[in-house]
């Protein structure tokens, strides 16, 4: 069968979709989503010049990848997002792996790094138990399962659960803000001085995936396209918003992390929180049990910004195996009452609570696990655009004549100048990501793995190069299970242009309305 015609499965699955996302929706969803307030503190541990890098990305990273997803995400807007492009694109064994490791990253990130986070978090500033009591255990299993249950809820309530984390997000980011400034004017700064902004390859080597990390992830949304009201017109006012706050959120905490913490006492797993505490002081009697509360609302906001990528992840994997790229039928299920797809729900949960048990066998500090975890999950998120840029690209040359409500204004040539700009920080984050120090060694620059890592390298490169091959055995074999899903074709007809479902680029008319 044609890649371009979806299985009779998946055509049929649409149906249980419900139109539940306008674009104030859509926009919080993807605040909710990207804007990771946990990597702010690692980001931060290289110092002055990470403000620098994060400018730099900002203007020729973040600007030129929101721009080719606004195109691309309001002119194909079938459920299942970025499965959907690269079928379209490259076919749909491409397209299993592209969505394979976006969604995988997410049930490892939440069981492998924000469970983590969450836990130190409470440990220090409200409730204190041992790291790798039953206490610890049972943090993490009701942290990954509640962002799991938020996932399964139909998403005309779901969706207000990661809605009011971004809300919580936003204010604890400006009262954060605001509060280092009146500490600035009366305690003065850490030391820092104009020089310490100036970058070096050494900065650029080591911030690079986590930036990408922290940009990437604004065209998830379109997951859910089918359950949007109006994707062709409300995605690309979406995307822009949604980049603009969340390069506000990203530069500004950086920069007031900068101002406050001194560059050597900044640590990864609770850099953000540490100035928290610092500034805090300017509150006298009170500032302890404003740490308490804010403890309490960090762990909250990192809970339903897994359950946003639970959301939006978890149904492009349903619609690849619907579509036949995914062990078959079984996870390709939609309720028909929630419109939710509950069985990878709990195969996202199932996931990340196996990565959390598997990380909590890591020797090391708190601090490293959550590093190494972190950089796993940065690695099959960053390797994933190298296939989904190219297919951005392969959709605005192959299918020129598809209505566009939005349109990049560069032509054919500017678009794939933009696409190759995007791929080559993508490709040069990914091979940092997954072997660190080894463009290091070829520049001659200094890199103690043990003492940057807290792990050796031995141990870092199992898991993650582990985890990779895992990774491409269960595509692998979850692709040729599919065989029987693929044999069986949906019907072409103007249902696939309409609501939930994937437009025909030969057929398609932008409602822009």
């Amino acid at each position: 069968m044609s890649d371009n015609t979806p299985t009779a499965l998946a055509d049929e699955q649409t149906r249980h979709l419900k139109k539940s996302l306008g674009r104030f929706d859509i926009v919080f969803l993807i605040v909710a989503a990207v804007v990771s307030v946990e990597v702010l503190g690692q980001v931060s541990t290289f110092g002055a010049e990470t403000f620098t890098w994060a400018l730099v990305l900002a203007v020729f990273f973040l600007l030129p990848y929101g721009l080719i997803f606004a195109e691309i995400g309001s002119t194909f807007t079938g459920e299942g997002g970025v499965y959907v492009w690269v079928r379209r694109a490259f076919g749909r064994p491409l397209a299993a792996l592209a969505s394979l490791l976006t969604w995988v990253t997410q049930p490892v990130w939440v069981g492998g790094s924000m469970a983590f986070i969450a836990a130190e978090t409470w440990n220090h500033y409200v409730t204190a138990f041992e790291a790798g009591s039953v206490t610890d255990y049972l943090f993490k299993l009701v942290f990954i399962w509640l962002t799991v249950l938020a996932a399964v809820v139909s998403l005309a309530r779901g969706k207000w659960i990661p809605t009011v984390g971004a809300f919580l997000k936003i204010v604890f980011l400006l009262f954060f803000l605001v509060t280092t400034g009146i500490y600035a004017a009366k305690n003065g700064f850490a030391g820092i001085s104009a020089g310490d902004f100036s970058p070096t390859l050494t900065g650029l080597l080591g911030v690079t995936p986590l930036l990408l990390f922290s940009y990437l992830g604004f065209e998830s949304g379109n997951s859910a396209a089918g359950e949007m009201k109006n994707p062709a017109r409300d995605v690309p006012i979406s995307i822009a918003r949604a980049c603009g706050i969340a390069a506000a959120s990203y530069l500004l905490p950086i920069f007031a992390i900068l101002l406050v913490v001194p560059a050597d006492d900044i640590t990864g797993v609770g850099g953000l929180l540490e100035a928290v505490a610092t500034v805090y002081s300017v509150y006298g009697p009170a500032a302890p049990a404003m740490l308490t509360a804010t403890g309490v609302i960090f762990a909250v906001i990192l809970m339903t910004q897994g359950a946003a990528w639970m959301i939006i992840s978890d149904r492009m994997q349903a619609m690849a195996a619907a579509d036949g790229a995914f062990f078959g039928g079984f996870f390709g299920r939609f309720h028909p009452r929630l419109g939710t797809p509950v069985r990878v729900n709990f195969l996202s949960g199932l996931v990340a609570t196996v990565f959390m048990i598997a990380a909590m066998q890591i020797t090391g500090s708190g601090g490293s696990i959550f590093a190494v975890v972190l950089t796993i999950s940065i690695s099959t998120f960053l390797l994933s655009y190298l296939i989904v840029i190219p297919s951005a690209v392969r959709l605005r040359t192959r299918f020129p004549d598809v209505a566009r409500p939005f349109l990049v204004p560069t032509g054919n040539v500017g678009f794939r100048v933009l696409g190759s700009l995007c791929f080559t920080w993508v490709l040069l984050g990914s091979w940092v990501a997954v072997f660190p120090g080894t463009l290091e060694s070829v520049f001659g620059l200094d890199y103690d793995f043990t003492e940057i890592w807290g792990v050796s390298q031995g141990t870092f490169e199992l898991f993650t190069l582990g985890t990779l091959a895992v990774l491409a055995l269960l595509g692998a074999v979850g692709y040729v299970r599919g065989a029987s899903v693929r044999s069986a074709s949906g019907p072409r007809t103007a249902r696939e242009n309409g609501p939930g479902s994937e437009p025909d680029p030969d057929l398609v008319k932008a409602d822009v309305r």
